[in-house]
């Protein structure tokens, strides 16, 4: 795809496999999954810095780390995160927190001429109530759900920033928004953990102890989609390689299931044989979130992994790892 911003024409092609390429949250969920598709790509100089080298909340630092290390691509995977719970108890953390982040390496890589950027949302910036399967055309359509309404209006800003930069200097920085991920060094602590790893920890720890029941939030029946970082990351080197253009682009495997159906599957990849109860008197969230993803498979891409599969591999990288875990 051919594009061209403010007369300038930019056509994606090959990254330059030995150009610094820096990942800003490289060990995170998704960040340590682009920075191990990367090099298995032949990426020879991808960089980056954990949160306690670099507070990206630190303007002039991530100023000077930008000028010292003049990438020539940069991929913003960093940013505060969080389930219901955390998001609806630090609302004010999560915009500031993320709002900074964003500002800062986005100002800093316009600073020092960084030629291709991804910045990556979440599938949150839609309204609770859009047409499922939600389009790109669906952002700032209508009321967001309240949960994380703070740090949906914070990736809402990223994905304006972004598109700012295009309109006001040319450049050809894009934007994805994927689905629930989950994978390998995902948050599964019971405070601040999203639905799938959390359910993960509870379902294992009932195998483990031998309990007889597991008792999860809210309904069960909310529809959510899931996506392995290792698919997600597949997608934004394919993105940066092969896509330009405004407007954000969804990244997901066009398929749900209920929260209950994930719930089974991980009590059977697990070996839970207990009983799952629903604790209805807690919060479901957006009732459903599938996402349109025609634009991302029209520029060529399609998730690999199974859902099965991706929680075999989640379910035994968890208990490898169990013991280093964030709590």
């Amino acid at each position: 795809m051919t594009t061209a911003v403010d007369g300038v024409t930019y056509t994606p092609g090959e990254l330059d496999r030995d150009a610094t390429f820096y990942v800003a949250g490289h060990r995170g969920l998704v960040g340590s999954a682009i920075v191990r598709r990367l090099r298995a790509g032949g990426f020879a100089n991808v960089v980056g810095k954990t949160s306690a080298e670099l507070d990206l909340k630190d303007r002039d630092a991530v100023f000077a780390y930008m000028a010292e290390t003049k990438p020539r691509y940069v991929v913003l995977a960093a940013a505060k995160v969080g389930g219901i719970l955390a998001n609806s108890t630090f609302p004010v953390d999560f915009l500031s927190d993320n709002v900074r982040i964003q500002v800062n390496v986005l100002d800093a890589a316009l600073a020092n001429d960084v030629e291709r950027v991804l910045f990556l949302g979440s599938s949150c910036i839609y309204p609770k109530f859009a047409d499922q399967p939600i389009r790109e055309e669906s952002l700032l359509t209508g009321h967001l759900e309240p949960t994380n309404d703070a740090y949906a209006i914070a990736k809402i800003a990223g994905i304006l920033h972004t598109q700012a930069v295009r309109r006001q200097y040319g450049l050809p920085w894009i934007s994805a928004m994927p689905t629930n991920l989950y994978g390998p060094n995902d948050n599964f602590s019971p405070q601040g953990s999203h639905v799938l790893p959390a359910l993960i920890r509870r379902y294992d720890e009932a195998a483990v102890s031998g309990a007889d029941t597991v008792t999860n939030w809210g309904t069960g029946t909310p529809r959510r989609e899931f996506l392995h970082a290792d698919d997600m990351a597949d997608a934004c080197l394919h993105l940066l390689e092969n896509y330009d253009g405004p407007g954000q682009v969804n990244v997901g495997t066009g398929s749900d299931v209920t929260i209950s159906e994930i719930a089974a599957t991980i009590a059977r990849v697990t070996g839970f044989t207990g009983e799952t109860r629903w604790d209805t008197s807690k919060p479901d969230g957006t009732p459903q979130k599938l996402l349109d993803v025609s634009t991302l498979r029209n520029a060529g891409w399609t998730a690999g992994i199974s859902l099965e599969e991706g929680m075999e591999r989640t379910v035994a990288w968890y208990r490898d790892n169990v013991s280093a875990l964030r709590v």
